[in-house]
């Protein structure tokens, strides 16, 4: 009995491994997602939603024709967004109008990714109240 408690120590650090490794790759598997080009788009607040792993922001924007197309914007966690930018579930209201420039889904879908090379500004003044450390205009 006793030989076979080697065996079963290797497998379960096997496991164990493999595990870790597969829940680490999940997390980073956006890689190539997004286009590399930073776009700029205009629209209305529905809701921010603090949640981990990334915090999501929905907003409404008008197309060329005027029709209404539903957007997401992804942010890092909530603990980042407050201790890194200030933010709380109150720094954007439903009704802001808010201007994001950030990377899009490759495959078009109404989607930034705002935790690298983005920033976020107020529509009426201008304001910035985001920009991540490697953004540059």
């Amino acid at each position: 009995m006793n030989t076979f408690k080697p065996a079963i120590h290797l497998i379960l650090s096997a496991a164990i491994n493999l595990v870790l490794n597969l829940s680490a790759q999940a997390h980073h598997g956006d890689a190539g997602r997004y286009e590399d080009s930073i776009i700029e788009v205009s629209g209305t607040v529905v809701t921010l939603q603090f949640m981990n792993p990334h915090s999501r922001l929905i907003l409404d924007v008008a197309d060329e024709q005027g029709h209404i197309i539903r957007w997401q914007a992804e942010f890092g966690n909530p603990n980042r967004m407050n201790s890194e930018f200030g933010w709380t579930r109150e720094t954007l209201k439903p009704g802001d109008r808010i201007t994001l420039l950030g990377r899009r889904l490759k495959s078009g879908a109404p989607y930034l990714n705002l935790t690298e090379r983005a920033q976020v500004k107020l529509a009426q003044s201008g304001q910035e109240i985001y920009r991540t450390r490697d953004f540059a205009e």
